[in-house]
């Protein structure tokens, strides 16, 4: 009876507990059917349609998909809400491949309960919205890889919950980083990366005392780091590179005992290497690249225990690698290249785990030390430049199996090293450099199973064959066999390579091509440069089938015939071509691929006129066309091209007056010796507003010169009356010359609006020479005040009045002066008796249109400094007239160093 009344009591508690269970069920469903709020889900699908999609986007993976009115918005891709409330308090919109401008009547401001807002890596534009600080319970805000602009708000300093803020990668962001950061106490990870911030690190960052991370590197930040930064003692992660920041490395960094990952690279930090580093125990990444730093590595390294990553290339570290550092047992890369390291080097009892060594570029003299046989781990090896002064023992490398990358490069040896031997040794080699040494490449086709290069260079190795075993290197990927005294033809199989990239053959004596053995081409290869060869006939027209070409240049070579039609129809890569100093005729196609960012046809006999469908080339920088026959009028609708600042139009038929418009960002430009006529507009001083600017916003990306990381753009100018080859142009030069045309009429109304272009820019003039011309009125008195004015040449013109005063004017010689009746100056009257006077000089001066045209030839050279960089400055007419990146992670930052190649 008991059991059966047990029974009983336990089928009534199954049932019971059966119903509670389905109705609470039942009940948790419904209300979770309804969890999110209508108003919500109507602001964040509303907040959808604000935005495009980018079209390379693939939708299958888009988060706003699953975004549809008949769906609980609390279950939508990147939306979370509070379980209580139902309110949306996560947006995670992070690669959703949005597009447009966020503005201050979004409605995402609909969401204010939000508390972690994810935007990052998308195309938002627009300025980064004040508004956002009214996000009070926000407690991570990410809207770094964006395009946001203008100012950082102060507002984002009242986020006092906030503990994540990254903004990094959004290149147009600009000005200062707000004090009110300092605010936000409970910061963990700020990231600033890859911006465009000015200005000192303001001090109230040393408030956020429980940072772990701290990125502000890829700007423009100057000064020291602020000594508040002794109270940031949480650091795990701290990358300030790539700014401008001075002075010693702080002593107070040695109690930042949590430190893991240094970076300070590419900045002006100065002194002898921080030994309050080596306090540092946990610290396992340390970069103090490109620097300033001086003197002698500390000799106790070894207290740096778990130090993985060593990078301090490009300081000035003399003496030599102290043993304690290459015997830190988790030691795996160590760069010290680029240093004044000056002493022999001994391996002891180094550690194994050592994969990269980088000793390139500093001032080892003597023999290689054997004892670097020890090294049985590297993959990489740099010991370029590495003056040997005698014999290399290439033995010492034979246990060095596992090498991937080896440079040996300019070891000033004596040893011929022979190509078959190295070839057969290692064969795990992917890159090979031995430029600036002694190559025997002869028979290379015999080594048997070599290993597959993918970089190849021996550029200046007195190579006499093209090395046949390229043949079946199809990993290949960059060949550089440049400045060697091979002929003959280029193999036709070259083009075949199927990873071919870069190719260098410049500064040989080839004579042709050889067609290419089958019809179908490389379709990877960027760069090809072919300049100062013995190349002549038509070029060929498979280049052509080379359809990822970025950079093409046959530059100083024999080239007849015409341009192929077919470099209009190129893809949309290419950006340089250079055919200048061949013997090309004809016109130039009319269509040029669109692409073009440089063009480069001087010195050939091209004829005709500028193709005007040139117009279409947005991107154009660079147009060269000097010393050909093409006779036009002026292109002013190339004042259409916003980015055009390279113009030569030089010794051709040019003719008709100057009408000008925009050419805003033009900083060369020279129209010399044509048949131009009239009055010169003075409308030119004030729409070329790149040239007022100069110093203030160039680009230093590929160290301040024009062009980009593989190819820099060149040209000629005319200085004292001769020819100067710039074999690359800084960004921050500007030269104007208009000399040897039929420009007439007196000196413009404008010489006001010059005496303040003189006053801005000139300050550092260096020559001025404005002889032989029919210029009249007085020498401006400004020109008194250029202290750096070291030559002028005033002579046979029709100039009147005072010599303007100033040492510099004192100092020349009275040929400068001479045949100016109406100039007088007591202190000249005295010693250069014959000032008024006619010479013999101008009568019997060769001028070939003396009876046709009136010449008017004025020249200026302008040499000065903006702190750091020296650069010239040309000013032609009126006044005084007279090689290409382009004109070249969470925290964004860039990576370090290529695991694969070598820089050089």
């Amino acid at each position: 009876m008991k059991g059966c009344s047990w029974n009983s009591i336990s089928r009534f508690i199954l049932v019971t507990l059966f119903f509670v269970f389905f109705f609470t069920s039942n009940h948790i469903n419904v209300f979770a059917a309804h969890l999110c709020h209508p108003e919500q889900r109507e602001a964040l699908l509303e907040f959808k349609n604000e935005f495009k999609i980018q079209n390379s986007c693939d939708e299958g993976t888009l988060k706003t998909d699953s975004w549809v009115n008949n769906v609980d918005c609390c279950s939508w891709d990147g939306i979370r809400c509070d379980t209580k409330f139902g309110d949306v308090i996560d947006l995670n919109l992070s690669y959703s491949c949005l597009q447009g401008q966020l503005n201050s009547k979004s409605n995402i401001f609909r969401l204010q309960n939000i508390r972690f807002l994810d935007l990052s890596n998308n195309q938002f534009s627009g300025q980064i919205l004040s508004s956002l600080g009214n996000f009070s319970n926000l407690t991570t805000l990410d809207l770094s890889q964006n395009h946001f602009t203008g100012q950082i708000p102060s507002s984002l300093g009242s986020l006092f919950h906030l503990t994540y803020l990254a903004l990094n990668q959004n290149s147009f962001v600009s000005g200062g980083i707000p004090t009110s950061l300092g605010n936000l106490t409970h910061l963990t990870v700020l990231g600033l990366c890859g911006n465009n911030l000015v200005g000192e690190i303001p001090s109230s960052l040393g408030n956020l005392s429980h940072l772990t991370d701290l990125a502000l590197c890829e700007n423009n930040l100057v000064g020291e780091i602020p000594s508040s930064f002794k109270n940031l003692l949480h650091l795990t992660f701290l990358d300030l590179s790539q700014n401008s920041l001075v002075g010693e490395f702080p002593f107070f960094f040695g109690s930042f005992n949590h430190l893991v990952d240094l970076a300070i690279e590419f900045n002006d930090f100065s002194g002898n290497f921080p030994v309050t580093l080596l306090n540092l125990t946990k610290l396992s990444s340390l970069s103090l690249d490109s620097n300033k730093f001086t003197g002698t590595l500390p000799p106790n390294m070894s207290s740096l225990s778990k130090l993985v990553f060593f990078y301090a290339r490009g300081n000035a570290f003399t003496g030599t690698i102290p043993s304690s550092l290459l015997n830190i047992p988790s030691l795996n890369y160590i760069d010290l290249s680029y240093n004044k390291l000056n002493r022999i080097l001994e391996f002891g009892n180094i550690t194994t785990s050592l994969f990269d060594l980088r000793l390139g570029n500093n001032n080892f003299k003597g023999p290689i030390p054997k004892s670097i046989f020890k090294l049985v781990n590297l993959w990489r090896l740099d010991l370029s430049h590495f003056n040997t002064q005698g014999s290399v023992d290439f033995s010492i490398f034979s246990h060095l199996k596992s090498l991937v990358d080896l440079d040996l490069s300019h070891l000033n040896t004596t040893t011929t090293f022979d190509l078959n031997v190295i070839l057969s040794s290692f064969k795990s080699l992917d890159t090979l450099y031995l430029s600036g040494n002694k190559v025997s490449a002869t028979n290379t086709s015999s080594v048997s199973d070599p290993p597959l290069l993918g970089d190849f260079n021996l550029s200046g190795c007195g190579l006499t064959n093209f090395p046949e075993f390229l043949k079946t290197q199809h990993t290949m990927r960059s060949l550089d066999i440049s400045n060697n005294k091979i002929d003959g033809q280029v193999p036709g199989w070259l083009w075949t390579l199927p990873n071919l990239y870069n190719v260098y053959i410049s500064n040989n004596t080839f004579i042709g091509f050889q067609r290419p053995i089958k019809p179908r081409l490389s379709s990877t290869l960027r760069y090809f440069f072919g300049a100062n060869n013995n190349f002549s006939g038509k070029i060929p027209s498979f280049i052509c089938a080379l359809g990822s070409l970025t950079v093409l240049d046959l530059s100083n070579n024999k080239f007849n015939g015409s341009i192929p039609r077919c470099m209009g129809y190129f893809s949309s890569t290419l950006e340089v071509i250079n055919l200048r100093n061949n013997r090309l005729c004809g016109g130039l196609p009319v269509n040029i691929s669109a692409s073009v960012k440089s063009l480069d046809v001087g010195h050939n006999q091209l004829v005709g006129k500028l193709p005007r469908n040139l117009v279409r080339n947005s991107s154009l920088e660079v147009l060269n066309v000097e010393s050909n026959k093409i006779s036009d009028v002026f292109p002013s609708w190339l004042s259409s091209l916003q980015d055009l600042q390279v113009l030569v139009l030089r010794s051709n038929a040019f003719h008709g007056p100057i009408q000008h418009t925009g050419f805003s960002k033009l900083r060369i430009i020279d129209i010399s010796n044509n048949h131009f006529s009239g009055t010169l507009p003075s409308i030119f001083f004030v729409n070329w507003t790149a040239m007022f600017s100069l110093g203030k916003t160039e680009d230093l990306s590929n160290g301040g010169y024009m062009g980009t990381y593989y190819y820099s753009d060149s040209m000629v100018l005319m200085n004292k009356g001769q020819e100067m080859e710039m074999v690359r142009i800084l960004n921050i030069f500007t030269s104007i010359d208009f000399s040897g045309n039929k420009f007439e009429g007196e000196i413009p109304m404008s010489i006001g609006l010059l005496k303040s272009f003189i006053m801005a820019n000139l300050r550092e003039l260096e020559s001025l020479d404005v002889s032989l011309n029919k210029l009249s009125g007085e020498i401006p008195q400004e020109l008194g005040k250029l202290s750096y004015l070291a030559y002028m040449n005033f002579s046979h013109n029709q100039l009147v009045g005072l010599v303007p005063g100033g040492t510099q004017f004192q100092t020349q010689p009275c040929s400068s002066f001479a045949d100016n009746p109406g100039l007088f100056r007591p202190s000249l009257e005295k010693i250069c008796v014959d000032i008024h006077k006619k010479t013999s000089q101008q009568s019997e001066m060769p001028n070939p249109r003396e009876d046709e045209e009136e010449i008017i030839s004025w020249t200026a050279a302008a040499i000065g400094f903006i702190p750091g960089i020296s650069f010239g400055l040309m000013l032609g007419y009126i006044l005084v007239s007279y090689r290409p990146e382009w004109f070249m992670n969470p925290f964004g930052r860039k990576k370090r160093r290529s695991t694969s190649t070598t820089t050089h």
